[in-house]
């Protein structure tokens, strides 16, 4: 059979599509305020299947899921947490540290859905293609997925927050994931207990978006 002949026809994506996409975007926020409501039956499923539609670098499909639902493996992410947000908290100056105090920076307490996501550094999928020269394309692979699944969860209004406040070792080590997997992300998933447009760092007066010109360079 011809390859050509057995594609599927391309979806219509028209002006009304985009503008939705666009405020899909927009609306996706970096959620530390959850309510503790379950995600419904299915939800988790929806989101993973959609983080896999990312693209991979050699097809290597590096992204390896662990969902944290042990309660003491949970109170070793959040004693990691509490560590080092405060070793975090006291390298700021005294005018900043006080602002980053009153920052809440995690909803690991909160959040019904606890997902950690890792590379496999030792992936065979893919057989090395397009690796060599830049390795780390496998970790870019799994930020893919990563993307996928939080526009995706916003389009369903669920919440999705990213801690990076941790000791990626400390974590691997709390979940008890092969040696060749590397921490990429933990992420706090769950009905977000209030919606905004704007980021809450902004809104903190922590900093501020700035327009997409400013990091434009052309040569």
């Amino acid at each position: 059979m011809d390859r050509n002949a057995a594609a599927a026809e391309p979806a219509p994506f028209d002006d009304d599509f985009r503008l939705k996409l666009k405020a899909l975007m927009v609306w996706r926020r970096d959620v530390r305020r959850f309510l503790t409501d379950p995600l419904p039956t299915g939800a988790l499923e929806r989101l993973l299947q959609a983080a896999c539609l990312a693209p991979s670098v050699g097809l290597s499909q590096p992204w390896r899921f662990v969902l944290v639902d042990d309660l003491a493996r949970r109170r070793l992410v959040v004693e990691t947490f509490a560590r080092c947000n405060d070793e975090a908290l006291q390298a700021y100056s005294a005018d900043r540290r006080s602002t980053y105090a009153r920052l809440k920076l995690a909803g690991l307490h909160e959040a019904p859905c606890h997902l950690a996501l890792f590379a496999d550094m030792e992936s065979e999928a893919g057989h090395g293609l397009g690796r060599q020269t830049m390795p780390q394309t496998l970790e870019y692979s799994v930020v893919s997925a990563i993307s996928n699944l939080w526009l995706a969860a916003r389009a369903e209004g669920i919440g999705v927050g990213w801690i990076s406040i941790l000791d990626p070792v400390e974590v691997a080590q709390a979940l008890d994931v092969p040696p060749t997997w590397k921490l990429i992300g933990y992420f706090c998933i769950g009905f977000p207990d209030h919606e905004s447009d704007i980021p809450e760092l902004e809104r903190e007066g922590w900093e501020r978006r700035r327009p997409w010109e400013t990091f434009v360079l052309r040569r």
